[in-house]
């Protein structure tokens, strides 16, 4: 799988090259858009027999790279890929930090194939690895993960979505004397973040999308961290309505027909079930983990960071591209 590690940051640039400069542009279609078709002719000149396991659209909403779609030159090793072409299209559309063009390789059948839903998630870094159980309440997670880590409550950092469906969590951890960081987007960024060693969070909290949990789960994996991870329903996470509902009917079927559970508890293991994963992640806009895509004079920097799980090698990338 290493041999793939230049190729799939290649990949990721070359998505966040494409999206860069619809930058402020208003229209979040057209930015996802540029980005898949970089990355889908990226992909397609890689010597893999690739598959997406789990992405942002459907086979009928082309022309997102779609659950199940075949990619690559069809020699090579047999890959799953979890992809977010850009995790934070609004972030881009608004000239907003922290977007970024996302992608994780993996050996075939090691990552969850689950449907593009909603997934609660919660993510700890290795000091508290085997402190979590999100089948319990939020509050008692915290105070395990605060004794795991030998803090008090009131030192303890979580980070999470400043989302309405969110709103109670925070309030529950805020009532606890629980430091809590709510940002607009971005629960790919935060999960790596939470697992560096110099990392700015203690753990993790959010509901978001399930390819991004995918994705995060190859990087918390190859870092060494723990994470737990449950697809639930349109419903549970936007409200119920007879609207709603026909949504949410719909995404069990789909879950039944890919053979996973809606609200079973899913261990790092199971969402990623092999070490030998490649995680990367260029910056589109500026942000926390890495530097978005600057002008320069003839050209653009990019930056990325690149994680490999065979080795544990974290590295940042920085590339000037001339034109």
């Amino acid at each position: 799988m290493m041999s793939l590690a230049w190729p799939l940051f290649r990949v990721t640039e070359q998505a966040a090259l494409a999206a860069w400069p619809q930058t402020g542009c208003g229209d979040k279609n057209k930015i996802d858009g540029l980005a898949v078709s970089a990355m889908r002719t990226a992909l397609n000149g890689i010597a893999i027999r690739g598959r997406i396991v789990i992405g942002e659209g459907e086979i009928d909403h082309a022309p997102m790279l779609w659950i199940g779609e075949e990619v690559g030159n069809g020699t090579g090793p047999e890959v799953d890929i979890a992809v977010d072409p850009i995790e934070g299209t609004r972030m881009v559309a608004m000239g907003q930090s922290n977007a970024l063009a996302v992608m994780a390789f993996a050996p075939e059948g090691s990552l969850l194939h689950a449907p593009d839903m909603y997934m609660k998630k919660l993510v700890v870094n290795h000091l508290a690895a085997g402190a979590i159980n999100l089948a319990l309440p939020l509050a008692d997670n915290l105070r395990n993960v605060a004794k795991a880590l030998d803090k008090p409550l009131e030192q303890l950092r979580m980070v999470t979505l400043d989302k309405p469906r969110l709103h109670k969590a925070i309030a529950e951890a805020t009532q606890l004397g629980v430091k809590v960081f709510a940002l607009p987007d971005g629960d790919v960024a935060t999960s790596v973040l939470t697992c560096l060693q110099d990392n700015p969070y203690d753990l993790m909290y959010t509901i978001g999308g399930a390819p991004e949990g995918v994705i995060s789960a190859c990087a918390v994996k190859a870092l060494g961290g723990d994470m737990q991870a449950e697809l639930i329903d349109f419903c549970e996470a936007k409200g119920d309505s007879a609207e709603n509902r026909l949504v949410a009917m719909k995404e069990r079927q789909r879950c039944l027909e890919m053979g996973v559970e809606v609200n079973h508890v899913y261990s790092l293991d199971e969402l990623a079930g092999s070490n030998d994963i490649l995680f990367s992640a260029t910056g589109v806009t500026g942000g926390d983990l890495v530097k978005g895509i600057q002008q320069v004079a003839n050209g653009v920097r990019t930056q990325t960071l690149l994680i490999g799980g065979a080795d544990r090698t974290c590295n940042i990338i920085d590339s000037l591209h001339s034109w």
